[in-house]
C-alpha cells in the first residue's frame, strides 16, 4: 500500500505540546517529549503529518487570531530543530455560543465535526478511511470516527483522566490508547506494517 494517501491527524495541546490552557503567548508554548521524534518518524514513512485544533479561544476574547499563527511559528520552528514538519496546520477559531461575528459559528471544522479532516483530505488525496487521528479527549476519538478513520487516544494532556475516570460516557472506543504521540506513531506504524516497508530512525 502507498503511504502517500494516509494521513496522521494530530490534536495541539495535550498531545503534541503541553496542556496550559489557552495558549495566549507564543512563550508558554512548548512541545512534549518525543513530539519531533514521533513526527519525524511520519515524515520517513511518506505519511502526511498533519495538525488539526480547536482554538476557540479566539472567539472567547481571550487572545486575537494571530497569535494562533504565532504559536504555530513557533511550534514549525521547533520541530525544524530536530529535523522534523508538518506537512498542514488546520484550526478552528469558531465557538457555537459566544464571539462576535465570524468568530460566532456553528462551524463544520469545530471537532468533533470532522470539517478540518475533511479538508486536509482534499488538500492531499488522502483516503480518511485509512487514515488515523491522535488527540488527549474523546472527542478527537469521535472525530475520527465521523469519517471512517482510526481514532487513538494519548494519555498525556487531558488522556490519563479522561481514560481512568471517563469511560463510562464514552460514546466511541479508540482503537489504542498511547502513552504519548511516538507511542501512538509507533502503533500506527506496526497497524500499516502488513503493507507497506517501514523505516524507523
Amino acid at each position: 500500500m502507498d503511504t502517500d494517501n494516509v494521513g496522521v491527524f494530530m490534536d495541539r495541546d495535550g498531545t503534541v505540546s503541553k496542556e496550559i490552557g489557552y495558549v495566549n503567548h507564543a512563550a508558554r508554548y512548548e512541545l512534549l517529549p518525543r513530539t519531533a521524534s514521533a513526527i519525524k518518524l511520519l515524515n520517513e514513512n511518506g505519511i502526511k503529518a498533519l495538525l488539526a485544533t480547536n482554538q476557540a479561544g479566539v472567539a472567547r476574547g481571550y487572545f486575537p487570531e494571530e497569535r494562533i499563527h504565532e504559536v504555530h511559528e513557533k511550534l514549525e520552528r521547533l520541530l525544524e530543530d530536530d529535523g522534523a514538519y508538518l506537512d498542514a496546520i488546520y484550526y478552528c477559531k469558531h465557538h457555537p455560543e459566544v464571539g462576535e461575528g465570524e468568530y460566532c459559528k456553528d462551524c463544520d471544522c469545530r471537532k468533533p465535526k470532522p470539517g478540518m479532516l475533511e479538508k486536509g483530505a482534499k488538500e492531499f488525496d488522502l483516503d480518511l478511511e485509512k487514515s488515523y487521528m491522535i488527540g488527549d479527549k474523546i472527542s478527537d476519538v469521535e472525530t475520527a470516527k465521523r469519517v471512517g478513520a482510526k481514532g487513538i487516544l494519548v494519555l498525556t494532556g487531558y488522556g490519563r483522566g479522561v481514560y481512568e475516570y471517563e469511560q463510562d460516557s464514552w460514546t466511541v472506543t479508540p482503537e489504542y490508547i498511547a502513552e504519548d504521540l511516538y507511542d501512538a506513531v509507533e502503533w500506527i506504524l506496526d497497524d500499516l506494517n502488513e503493507d507497506i516497508e517501514i523505516t524507523t530512525s
